[in-house]
């Protein structure tokens, strides 16, 4: 149940009134779960904080974390939220740390045992429960986005197009070829042809375990897309079970020049350009 306004007015009192010794209490209580990865002094600095906005949410009448008077606490969460998925503490640890405010406040109240504040308390706890779980929901938030950015650099990571000649650049591919990486693929290779001007381009796909239909469709739309800007493209690495897997498919790379190996790919091209003879 969401707080009264008598129950947010007497809990905002008593979080002003013993403003230090319940920061003191929580940031010990909280320490307890981060085995010593953030120090002393950072810890009680965020209990203060956060324990400042508590305070102010509850005397503005907040009834739920999610009311428009308690929009500063869930920017402190949020923020709690995003340092902690940065630092490489866990969603459970980071929730851990709201939900000790509870205990803090406990030991503050002591041994009152009346109905009357046990039923304040138990409408508080249920404030700081939610308090918690919108800090592990802005947790999960954040560290699905830094999960993404990672994948996206390990992607662009693991596309690499290198110059192996003068007008000569290659992609050597590693791995399974979906179309979200067949796309970096293609964005990269253009954009270099551009930067370079290179006439030709080998795509290697010596480390993509197998060619299925789909796989053949992206190198054939990049294959495309590179002969739009005036490039030749040369597809090496063809060994003789992806040879069959071809066959067996039915994958038609028409007039697209194929090789074994990414040295052969290299001698063709330099054959093209006079430089070497064409085997």
């Amino acid at each position: 149940m969401p707080l009264s306004p008598d129950e947010a007015s007497r809990f905002a009192v008593l979080l002003e009134s013993n403003a230090e010794s319940l920061a003191a209490r929580w940031s010990e209580l909280a320490g307890a779960g981060l085995r010593g990865r953030l120090s002393g002094a950072e810890l009680l600095r965020q209990t203060r904080d956060l324990r400042t906005a508590f305070q102010q949410a509850l005397a503005a009448g907040a009834a739920d974390v999610n009311d428009e008077a308690a929009a500063e606490l869930r920017a402190q969460l949020s923020e709690l939220s995003s340092n902690r998925a940065r630092q490489g503490f866990s969603a459970t640890e980071t929730a851990i740390s709201v939900f000790a405010l509870k205990e803090a406040t406990l030991q503050v109240l002591g041994d009152a045992d009346d109905a009357a504040t046990l039923r304040d308390y138990v409408a508080f706890s249920a404030f700081v429960d939610r308090a918690a779980l919108f800090t592990f929901d802005s947790y999960v938030r954040v560290r699905e986005a830094l999960i993404s950015d990672q994948a996206e650099q390990l992607l662009e990571l693991s596309t690499p197009v290198v110059k192996l000649w003068e007008g000569v650049v290659a992609v050597p591919l590693v791995g399974t070829l979906d179309s979200a990486r067949a796309q970096v693929v293609m964005e990269r290779l253009l954009q270099t042809l551009v930067d370079t001007g290179s006439p030709y381009a080998i795509i290697d796909i010596t480390g993509v375990p197998a060619v299925d239909t789909q796989v053949a469709q992206h190198i054939l739309k990049t294959v495309v897309a590179a002969r739009l800007m005036g490039a030749d493209c040369i597809i090496s690495g063809i060994r003789p079970q992806i040879a069959q897997t071809i066959v067996a498919l039915g994958i038609e790379f028409g007039d697209i020049a194929t090789k074994a190996s990414l040295a052969d790919a290299l001698r063709y091209v330099l054959g093209k350009t006079g430089k070497r003879p064409v085997r």
